[in-house]
């Protein structure tokens, strides 16, 4: 399997204004040394809690924030630096599903309109070739193509994001950053968006980094499963073995608080409940990320930061205890 994204060390800090004593504040470590690849008609899924880099994670791989270091290859090329023309190529090829589908769309303009603006930006269609186009689109995400002169608050959230998600197709995207794509849908609609997602991925050779804190969902739709935590990959690992036999106690946590379908089973499962909070992403604790809140932490941990290892095969996870 090729690669299609690749990334290696990636950081991005971010420095807050200066206050009236003319200090900055510490930086806030959003992703602070990721790596991990991503090959053709992969699903990554990408999970942690609320906070943990996530999404600032996707936005650096579109160059929406500027990594503060590390690397970013797509299809083999460094993209870390791009800028004009290099850049406007890369995110013909890389597109981005968002949380809020109505927040995605702008409310002035006609649902066509906003599906056909990006072919329009890169003077890839106009006049009827792009409502030709546009029409086609429609109907490759199940609705109809006279539709296409309503505004959005005239679709429902479900409608809504098949709209986002055509608007992404437009320019026949390699890779697509799903940023909580269905988390702001009912339970009922998002089974028909990730299937979707998963037609278009076989019949279009599409790759997605797919983020979520829903491990349900991720558990559905991903090849592999990577666990962020306080900016850092703590266990990547092909997702039937993470979810089987998760190495980190991290993710064991999480796992631990899917509801099961059983009730008896459900009442018969050990909770693991993490103790404190999520410490601050401006001061890190030494050592281990997650001591703090880490059930089985010895000293070591406390001093020495875990390198994020292959404790088996395609499975790693940054550890001193397990492997």
């Amino acid at each position: 399997m090729s690669e299609v994204l690749g990334i290696a060390n990636l950081a991005v800090h971010f420095r807050g204004r200066r206050n009236w004593r003319g200090r900055h504040p510490p930086a806030v470590r959003a992703v602070d040394g990721v790596t991990f690849s991503l090959g053709e008609r992969e699903t990554l899924g990408l999970v942690g809690e609320s906070g943990c880099g996530k999404s600032t994670l996707g936005n650096a791989v579109l160059r929406l924030v500027t990594p503060t270091a590390g690397q970013i290859r797509f299809e083999g090329r460094d993209v870390t630096g791009a800028t004009g023309e290099e850049l406007r190529a890369l995110r013909r090829d890389v597109q981005m599903i968002f949380q809020d589908p109505y927040s995605a769309l702008n409310p002035k303009l006609r649902v066509g309109e906003s599906i056909g603006e990006p072919l329009l930006a890169h003077g890839l269609a106009q006049g009827a070739a792009l409502r030709q186009q546009v029409s086609e689109l429609l109907g490759l995400v199940g609705l109809p193509p006279e539709r296409a002169s309503r505004y959005p608050h005239e679709f429902s959230g479900g409608q809504r994001q098949r709209l986002v998600i055509a608007r992404a197709l437009a320019l026949k995207p390699k890779l697509i950053v799903c940023d909580e794509p269905v988390s702001a849908l009912d339970v009922s609609i998002r089974s028909q968006i990730l299937n979707l997602l998963m037609e278009f991925q076989q019949k279009l050779n599409l790759s997605y980094l797919f983020i979520s804190h829903d491990l349900s969902v991720v558990r559905h739709i991903s090849h592999r499963v990577a666990v962020m935590y306080l900016g850092r990959i703590v266990e990547l690992a092909p997702r039937d073995n993470l979810f089987r036999e998760p190495l980190h106690p991290y993710t064991e946590a999480l796992i631990s608080a899917i509801p099961l379908p059983d009730p008896v089973a459900q009442r018969k499962r050990a909770r693991i409940i993490l103790k404190g909070e999520l410490p601050k992403p401006t001061a890190p604790p030494p050592g281990c990320p997650f001591h703090t809140r880490c059930p089985i932490a010895i000293p070591k941990c406390r001093e020495i930061v875990p390198l994020l290892e292959e404790k088996r095969p395609g499975h790693w996870a940054a550890c001193h205890l397990r492997g």
